[in-house]
């Protein structure tokens, strides 16, 4: 745990760091933890140190009086890094996380040597926008009370284990690729956690989310700032962040580098481990 005004979870996930190669943070999505990062981080752990921060609210690390919001969740980022104290990081971010750790590069350039964004919540046009379902799920959850109630009602009919699962079809392109082990991880914390309190940050951040990707040229501004070498990384098949937004990200910032994986979702390193940690090596060696 690092304190960060507020206990904040850091899973230690392997690697050297130090002289002996860079410090790699990773932050996941909305609703996910630092089990999103275990089926790569033996690969990332051959580069350098590995750690992944559970955001305000999300996976181990408790609200405690912070906002689970985008500010929030940069907040607890930068706090950590600097508790870290392992100068510039490899910053890798998916979805929402994505959308933070660009945030953290943006205003805390200094703490950011590389940033690597897997299928980033990153402004878009309107044609990139998601599967129906998706939007759907969004409007009911940024509906004050109806998100409540929603939430709440899904929680009493589904199991952890349904839970679980039920994210891994929304997520992957073919569930069936997460290696089973990382599915029974998620099973487990799911069950020794508060789900209504992981609800509650969850909306919080869903809104917050919401929020700032109706204001894109607010975004765009920000993300215009980033000096680091950046990667995006995008599953072909992603029905939550459609792979134009990355498209439409790279035609933004140029000196950027896109690479697509054919067939996958939203959550690339849980469905495809090796053409991620693969990808993020070559960009690395660059």
């Amino acid at each position: 745990m690092v304190d960060v005004g507020g206990p904040v979870h850091v899973a230690d996930l392997g690697g050297p760091g130090g002289r002996d190669g860079p410090t790699i943070v990773c932050l996941h999505g909305l609703g996910g933890s630092h089990l999103n990062w275990l089926a790569v981080a033996p690969g990332l752990a051959e580069l350098g140190r590995v750690v992944a921060v559970d955001l305000v609210g999300h996976g181990r690390t408790p609200a405690a009086g912070r906002l689970p919001d985008l500010a929030g969740h940069v907040a607890v980022v930068t706090g950590v890094l600097d508790a870290l104290g392992a100068g510039p990081v490899m910053l890798v971010g998916n979805s929402m996380g994505g959308l933070v750790a660009a945030l953290v590069a943006s205003e805390r350039p200094e703490l950011v040597d590389r940033l690597v964004l897997v299928d980033p919540a990153l402004p878009a046009a309107m044609p990139a926008i998601p599967h129906p379902r998706i939007v759907a799920n969004f409007v009911a959850c940024a509906v004050p009370g109806l998100g409540e109630r929603f939430l709440a009602e899904r929680r009493r009919r589904t199991t952890p284990e349904q839970s679980v699962r039920r994210v891994l079809r929304m997520c992957c392109s073919d569930p069936g690729r997460v290696d089973p082990a990382v599915v029974d991880a998620h099973v487990a914390l799911t069950a020794s956690i508060d789900r209504a309190a992981a609800d509650t940050a969850y909306l919080a951040s869903a809104r917050s989310l919401t929020a700032a990707l109706v204001r894109p040229a607010t975004l765009r501004r920000s993300l215009g700032r980033i000096a680091a070498p950046t990667l995006l990384l995008h599953g072909e098949r992603d029905v939550l962040v459609p792979v134009a937004v990355a498209r439409q990200a790279l035609r933004d910032h140029p000196d950027w580098t896109l690479e697509v994986a054919p067939g996958v979702g939203h959550v690339p390193m849980l469905e495809v481990p090796e053409w991620t940690v693969a990808t993020i090596t070559a960009f690395l060696a660059d």
